[in-house]
């Protein structure tokens, strides 16, 4: 249980960028180092995080932690995770008034930004191999990304259509 806490905290504590951010680091350190997932049910697990409301790198420490462990294992991961950012946010609120127009602190975080979207777009891309998304259905997540931000359509309706037609596909189109 102390290895699944120190696992996640350290997920939790050193990645910048929100849940997706985390993913390059959760493949690392449960799938490549400690071994207690594959990388199929790693993707698996992410999609399944996507799907459930809440917070996504929680959700995927929930789903590991109770896979190993149970409901206590579910819990104490959940812990390791959101509690960095708890901490965090809590030195930050406490000292923000002091350095909210500190120079060095906007040239940081402006910074950090680009950092950021590399490392949410790097696990995209392999996420993508892995689910294998060729060029003939890479426009999939293209028109659903589309719909969603240019057009404002509900994500929801995105992914019941996309589920429908994918089970469609699978029963009537596939066999």
């Amino acid at each position: 249980m102390w290895e699944l806490f120190k696992t996640f905290f350290h997920i939790g504590l050193f990645t910048f960028g929100g849940g997706y951010a985390m993913i390059p680091l959760i493949e690392s350190k449960v799938v490549d180092e400690k071994r207690w997932i594959d990388r199929e049910m790693l993707l698996d697990l992410i999609a399944i995080a996507q799907s459930c409301p809440g917070i996504f790198a929680v959700n995927i420490g929930i789903f590991i932690g109770y896979k190993l462990r149970r409901t206590p294992g579910a819990l104490v991961c959940a812990l390791g995770t959101s509690l960095p950012s708890f901490i965090i946010i809590l030195v930050i609120a406490l000292f923000f008034r002091h350095f909210r127009e500190n120079e060095f602190v906007d040239r940081f975080f402006r910074g950090l930004r680009p950092a950021v979207v590399a490392l949410i777009a790097a696990p995209v891309f392999k996420m993508g191999k892995r689910a294998n998304i060729t060029f003939q259905s890479v426009w999939i997540p293209v028109v659903a990304a589309l719909l969603i931000w240019q057009f404002g359509v509900s994500p929801v309706y995105v992914i019941l259509i996309a589920g429908l037609s994918g089970y469609a596909y699978g029963q009537y189109i596939k066999n």
